[in-house]
């Protein structure tokens, strides 16, 4: 089904006027969102892109609305995924907690724009080429195998190829200044580190988006559901990130479900390739007669697949461990680090997040107490920060600690 002109206008301009609604009343003025405020921004995107699911269901029909949420939910799912690496990138640049939205609200903008661009040369291509299902069916089962392979723990995300180009060609500064992109160093001109860690984020993007683009053409191949599936997939996925930041580790199983979901999406590629086949060396030619997944089937398998992943990990004693563990060497760092935030409560809020992280491992048992202790330098790193704490408190600069 084509969608008209007169359709698509009001919807690019609606989600054009969120993304500067945003710019212009969150992310002017630098401060740590609550978990409240995270909370009700993130619950509102998702009830505006559940309400114009709702509309595409009733005005494009059955199977229009049902790729939509297909596509929505998928691509909201390897969003998530991608948070991850998100964080260890602001945290590899020692981003200040105030200025973490503006980073990312620029990152989630170049996203935007770049998927655009990929979505309508993927169109393009599936157009011309029918053979182009057979290629994005291929990099779906690669990254399938690809997202089974362990993370390696902290890896300096940051420094990728585009960010190391950046420090070779310009005169950068060490440290932040304020939320400038610019600042002067020694009469000169200088790119602070909020530049760079833009150009990270951007450039980590690009390489998410050849996985996510084939994922949705694999559910449906209409250009306007595509789009719009992706963009609101992206709008509040900065509130999310200060919502869920603390829970990223612990969804422990969810990379197995994104496997399975990749991997299953790439099956279906490759049957509508075959359904479609015009390749020479392939039945001479002509299309293969095999069955073709649904899109309610597949609609099916991805939420039934999240939700038994997400729960798995949820109810997981090794995934609450394993995250308390990775958020008390996070908190304890950022305590410890005098430039993470000027902000006397955020450091109060992150020094009581260290606490009740404690308390959560020595709840779990011995066995996870152990896996505190063996992993490298943590011990050393809470000490450090009790012992930053009681001095402030001796000095009156913070509350003592609940016990």
């Amino acid at each position: 089904m084509d969608v008209p002109g007169w359709v698509w206008v009001p919807t690019v301009a609606g989600i054009v006027a969120l993304l500067v609604f945003d710019y212009v009343f969150h992310v002017r003025r630098a401060h740590v969102p609550t978990l409240r405020e995270a909370a009700v921004w993130s619950a509102l995107y998702v009830g505006i892109a559940v309400a114009f699911g709702v509309g595409v269901l009733v005005v494009g029909g059955t199977t229009m609305g049902a790729e939509y949420f297909a596509g929505y939910i998928t691509e909201k799912a390897l969003s998530v995924d991608n948070l991850f690496v998100f964080l260890v990138i602001l945290h590899s640049f020692r981003v200040p907690r105030e200025h973490q939205q503006k980073a990312l609200l620029f990152g989630i903008t170049f996203s935007l724009i770049a998927r655009t661009g990929l979505i309508f040369v993927g169109s393009a291509l599936i157009n011309t080429f029918a053979w182009v299902f057979y290629l994005f069916g291929l990099i779906l089962l690669i990254t399938a195998g690809n997202t089974l392979k362990p993370r390696g723990g902290e890896p300096d995300e940051g420094e990728n190829i585009a960010v190391r180009t950046a420090r070779r060609l310009f005169h950068t500064s060490e440290s932040y200044d304020g939320g400038r992109l610019y600042t002067e160093r020694d009469g000169r001109r200088a790119m602070t580190p909020m530049l760079l860690v833009m150009v990270a984020l951007a450039g980590t993007d690009v390489l998410f988006a050849l996985d996510s683009i084939p994922a949705i053409f694999g559910l449906t191949q209409n250009v306007y559901l595509v789009f719009t599936a992706v963009a609101f997939s992206l709008l509040g996925l900065r509130q999310l990130y200060f919502l869920i930041d603390g829970l990223l580790d612990r969804l422990i199983y969810l990379a197995y479900g994104l496997a399975a979901i990749l991997a299953f999406i790439g099956v279906r590629l490759i049957l509508h390739a075959l359904h479609e086949n015009n390749l020479p060396f392939v039945n001479n030619g002509q299309p293969v007669e095999v069955a073709e997944i649904t899109t309610g089937l597949s609609l099916t398998v991805i939420v039934s697949v999240l939700v038994v992943t997400v729960l798995a990990s949820l109810f997981s004693h090794t995934g609450r461990a394993q995250t308390a563990i990775a958020n008390a060497r996070r908190h304890a760092t950022a305590y410890l680090d005098s430039e993470y935030t000027a902000d006397p409560a955020e450091r109060e809020r992150i020094f009581q997040c260290l606490v009740d992280e404690k308390v959560e491992i020595v709840k779990l048992g011995p066995k996870y107490k152990q896996m505190a202790r063996d992993a490298d330098g943590l011990l050393d790193l809470v000490e450090q920060a009790h012992a930053r704490h009681d001095a402030a408190v001796a000095r009156g600069e913070a509350p003592a600690a609940r016990s």
